[in-house]
């Protein structure tokens, strides 16, 4: 079933109203749908199955016939603080942890990141969406801004890991785990990976310092694998 994800403000009653153009275009003339075909629509809390009730080419007009609980999202949350990474990069990192189910992504200036920017890219919120799409997903995962590593909040978490390859006290992910745990944070650095200044940081604040094993990962490649061992755990 074709899904469609919508703004809160574009549902009224049991109304929903599609006036994306890339939407409308994709049910019009990619998916060929018309009158009375069924269509599965979020909104980022809630899954609805509608039907057509009118299309065009500007907006398509959808009944809602069920609205249902979000059934797809992961029972704790899982954030993921990462060095911002060259464009395609950083892009894949966000559509493989959407589709995995990652609460939160937090972009972050280490020292060793080689793209300088100072706030998200739009595109960053597409790749969400399209993602969601395509993995059934019902929550939004959150892009926050661009922040530094000593900026976040580390408060907020149970347990915090952190991947470095540089030492001997790493442990494995799956030895560090704590089912007890409801927000978690991993951390991964950017190209370079983090200095050793930033891992002395990170262990003062409680972080677990933790291996992917004899391999050195790409560092979207950690993030991935990390969040979907995660995901897979504390499903």
């Amino acid at each position: 079933m074709f899904t469609v994800i919508s703004d809160k403000e574009n549902i009224n009653g049991n109304i929903i109203i599609i006036n994306n153009s890339s939407d409308v275009n994709h049910m019009r003339n990619v998916f060929r749908l018309d009158i009375g075909d069924n269509v599965r629509t979020v909104d980022g809390e809630f899954e609805y199955i509608t039907e057509i009730t009118e299309i065009s080419k500007k907006e398509v007009k959808l009944k809602i016939i069920k609205k249902n609980e979000d059934n797809y999202s992961l029972n704790v949350n899982i954030d993921a603080a990462i060095g911002i990474l060259k464009n395609e990069k950083m892009n894949m990192a966000i559509k493989k942890l959407t589709e995995i189910g990652i609460n939160k992504i937090i972009p972050i200036q280490t020292e060793r990141v080689v793209v300088k920017i100072n706030q998200k890219k739009e595109k960053w919120d597409v790749i969400v969406k399209e993602a969601l799409k395509q993995c059934r997903g019902v929550k939004f995962t959150e892009i926050s801004p661009v922040t530094e590593l000593q900026s976040i909040n580390y408060e907020l978490y149970d347990r915090i890991f952190y991947a470095y390859e540089k030492s001997d006290e790493s442990v494995s992910l799956v030895e560090a785990i704590n089912k007890n745990d409801k927000n978690i944070l991993y951390i991964i650095g950017p190209e370079g990976g983090i200095s050793l200044e930033e891992a002395d940081f990170l262990k003062k604040t409680g972080a677990v310092e933790i291996s992917l094993g004899k391999r050195i990962l790409r560092a979207e490649t950690a993030a991935i694998v990390i969040g979907g061992i995660l995901a897979n755990v504390y499903k």
